[in-house]
């Protein structure tokens, strides 16, 4: 209330205030409880930063140097970070750059709880980089978006493609020394630009609810 923010950031700075202190709350449960050091906690996002309500995510900047935000298939739509805190199994303030997303979680909480996976989910635990052991990658992970338009993503290693509806081009970018996908490079990449090509359209399946094409 003190600072001179917009009303739409001054809600959003609160909204961020109370999770936060929430999740103090809960942390602070545990610990009550004395289950703590026996208790593995996750805090991640299904989506990078927003725009609802008025709010202008680049005021208190909010995506850094990723480009988009909730609702874009670039980094900054999609890319969010994975914190897990696990006493005695995670050394605090450790960082893995392994990729992995949603649909692996159900995969990881499995393996955790020793709990048989259901059939026909193609996710895959992610329980040894949370360990800093040797992982199994995805040989690529695949996004589409139907909101506001068909849109299409695929990240293959280093390489992000980008298609913007069905007729469009690919747009690719190496997010080792592009994160912001400021440079688009299809052009000097045409064999990579294939591959991806076919994972958009091979790691689909159409849909009446949701077309390709309208």
């Amino acid at each position: 209330e003190k600072e001179n923010w917009p009303t739409p950031e001054k809600g959003f700075a609160a909204m961020i205030k109370r999770m936060d202190t929430d999740i103090g709350r809960i942390m602070i449960m545990l610990k009550r409880l004395r289950i703590d050091e026996d208790t593995i906690v996750f805090f991640t996002s299904d989506n990078g930063p927003h725009t609802e309500g008025g709010h202008d995510y680049t005021f208190f900047d909010s995506n850094g140097p990723l480009r988009g935000f909730k609702r874009d298939l670039y980094e900054g739509g999609i890319r969010v970070p994975m914190i897990v805190r696990w006493p005695g199994k995670v050394s605090a303030g450790t960082e893995n750059n392994k990729q992995w997303a949603f649909w692996d979680f159900p995969h990881t909480a499995c393996e955790l709880a020793s709990a048989k996976m259901p059939d026909g989910l193609d996710g895959i635990s992610m329980l040894p980089a949370i360990l800093g052991k040797d992982q199994k990658g995805h040989d690529y992970l695949y996004w589409e978006f139907h909101e506001g338009g068909f849109k299409q993503a695929v990240r293959m290693g280093k390489w992000k493609g980008v298609r913007l509806g069905y007729d469009r081009p690919i747009e690719l970018y190496g997010l080792s020394s592009d994160i912001g996908e400021k440079n688009n490079i299809a052009e000097r990449h045409p064999d990579i630009v294939k591959k991806i090509e076919g994972i958009m359209k091979t790691a689909r399946t159409e849909s009446k609810d949701f077309p390709s094409r309208k």
